[in-house]
């Protein structure tokens, strides 16, 4: 009963100093050169409300054309506006319009799932406001990216261009990568469901998740149960769960395949070649390019992380020092855009052509016409069972022999464990290959450019029904050093279909295709050499795939009695796009 008296006590005093907070506001607002309504409330089609600001120059009743930002992430509110001060500044009208259920909208919170709906609404509210010229864009990153091309999914014609950087995409990529489901998105459920603005305890405690994480890791509990060992229900970690498959929860989410081909717009994408949410933002560009290839999209993409991106680039990266040339202004850039598709302006000048990529180790960009043209050709190279110095050799000639590398991996073993694949340093000075198997090519005798997506095919064996892939590819530079490039983990039982369930024949050869891994462009000298290591997903990080054909997430140590027993065949190969 005391706690709720203190509950109620503190509403009561957030409450009065809300009200304080937005009395000064406003009366500072009165006396700036602006027009502020900050508690403008838009009705959806099927009744629901959502909490909008609005920003104009005050005596300017010209109709403008609109930079529209659909978030979840209700921040301070000075921050919010000045962005929004931004955009008049800029000569036009800024509108930020937060998810259903958050800020002053009274429903219930559910990440991705009425975005849809919500954003054509909210445009089409807009677009017949006397202070728009019908002519919206919107921009952000991150969710914000999602948003972005969530309003896609049905146009409206008052939508004129887009331009997310690293853009979220439910299902690919988060809260699973290749039908594994990752553990960031667990604690960022509290983070933006827990309230109206943002649980920002919640979200900062680390040492509470990664003790939960830990403990379930080391208990062997199912993965279901990750909210009882928190102590805490986590009512969208278990919806996201209960859909393991890419199936229509997912898909009605945002446009999915024949929904691009109605995407005409100008697009402008900003990522990053380490931003862990890159299989999300390009999953976009790459449906795009394949369902309406005249459409035009825009890439500017180097070396930045989720974050970084949507800054223009960091000098420091996971302890790499970028190209100076690598960072631009990323908030000039995107007015200038604006500037470009809504009021006939200028193309930006860093857009040479379509994508526009900074080239690791050379402090130069390049530009191609597509994602498929950034290379011209691919390096294929076979994980063979020959040694080669401490590691297997990794060469360009099919084995003339079928022979195999055998492997065990006892998942009732939690004192090994691996986590390699993560680019956290990106130039590491040893790794560990203790808990699979590393392949390394002969040193090159003249410099490549790695442009692309590497993709492959692993011919394995196993006892089991299923298992998670991972597989990691470095540059191992002159002087010894590993310098990560790409990675890909996927469960192989999605590997021929990310909506379908497929398991493996147990005891009987599979193939195992993959292509949904990280771009990167990077110039390697001459003298370097390429190493691929392969293994088995296991760490407390993610799900842990036993390989019975259960559902993953009810698996439990007691499915760990019999190791998983693996043959990796020796005419598995990987393919790495260059550029001649």
């Amino acid at each position: 009963m005391k706690f709720i008296y203190n509950i109620a006590f503190l509403v009561l005093v957030f409450a009065k100093a809300f009200s304080q907070q937005t009395q000064a506001t406003k009366s500072e607002d009165f006396k700036s050169a602006y027009d502020i309504q900050d508690s403008v409330m838009i009705k959806t089609r099927d009744g629901a409300l959502i909490s909008a600001m609005i920003v104009q120059k005050k005596g300017n009743h010209t109709p403008k054309p609109i930079i529209l930002q659909f978030t979840i992430y209700v921040r301070d509110k000075g921050r919010d506006l000045k962005s929004l001060k931004e955009a008049a500044d800029k000569d036009y009208i800024g509108v930020i319009a937060y998810s259903r259920g958050k800020r002053f909208s009274p429903e219930e919170i559910f990440p991705y799932e009425n975005e849809a709906n919500d954003t054509y609404d909210v445009i089409d509210w807009i677009s017949k406001q006397e202070w728009c010229n019908g002519r919206i864009g919107m921009y952000g990153g991150s969710y914000n990216g999602f948003t972005q091309w969530v309003a896609c999914k049905k146009m409206h014609p008052a939508l004129k261009t887009i331009v997310p950087a690293v853009a979220n995409r439910p299902g690919m990529g988060l809260p699973m990568e290749n039908n594994v489901f990752i553990n960031p998105n667990y604690e960022w459920s509290f983070y933006v469901g827990n309230n109206k603005y943002l649980d920002t305890i919640a979200g900062n405690d680390r040492q509470r998740f990664r003790k939960m994480m830990f403990k379930w890791w080391e208990t062997g509990t199912a993965y279901k149960k990750l909210d009882s060992i928190d102590g805490h229900p986590n009512k969208l970690f278990q919806r996201w769960i209960s859909h393991p498959s890419f199936d229509e929860y997912w898909q009605k989410m945002a446009p999915f395949e024949k929904d691009f081909a109605q995407i005409n717009i100008p697009v402008l994408a900003f990522d990053g070649y380490y931003n862990d949410s890159q299989n999300s933002s390009l999953y976009y560009l790459r449906e795009l390019q394949k369902y309406n290839p005249k459409a035009p999209i825009y890439l500017v993409i180097g070396p930045y992380g989720h974050f970084g991106t949507q800054m223009g680039g960091e000098k420091n990266l996971y302890g790499y020092t970028v190209d100076p040339t690598a960072l631009f202004n990323i908030k000039k850039t995107t007015y200038e855009w604006f500037d470009y598709i809504l009021k006939n302006g200028t193309k930006p000048e860093m857009l040479k052509d379509k994508i526009n990529y900074q080239v690791l180790g050379t402090n130069e960009w390049r530009s191609a016409p597509s994602l498929d043209k950034m290379h011209n050709s691919f390096l294929k190279l076979y994980l063979t069972d020959k040694k080669s110095g401490q590691f297997y050799a990794l060469e360009n000639k099919k084995p003339s022999q079928k022979r195999s590398l055998y492997q065990e991996v006892d998942f009732a073993d939690r004192q090994t464990f691996n986590n390699e694949y993560y680019p956290d340093p990106i130039i590491r000075k040893e790794i560990d290959t203790t808990n699979g198997y590393a392949f390394i090519s002969e040193p090159l005798k003249n410099p490549i450019l790695i442009n692309g997506s590497f993709l492959g095919e692993i011919k394995a064996s196993i006892n089991k029904k299923d298992m998670d892939l991972g597989v990691t590819l470095y540059e191992v530079l002159p002087n010894g050093e590993y310098f990560h490039l790409s990675y890909f983990i996927g469960r192989a039982s999605y590997a021929k279909d990310s909506t379908k369930r497929i398991l493996l024949d147990p005891n009987g050869i599979e193939t195992i295709s993959f292509s949904n891994t990280h771009l990167i462009s990077k110039q390697l000298n001459k003298g370097s050499r390429l190493l691929v290591v392969i293994n088995v997903n296991k760490n407390a990080f993610a799900q842990l795939n036993y390989g019975t054909g259960k559902e993953v997430s009810d698996e439990t140590i007691k499915d760990a009695k019999e190791p998983l027993k693996i043959k990796w065949y020796n005419d598995s190969f990987i393919k790495i796009p260059i550029w001649k």
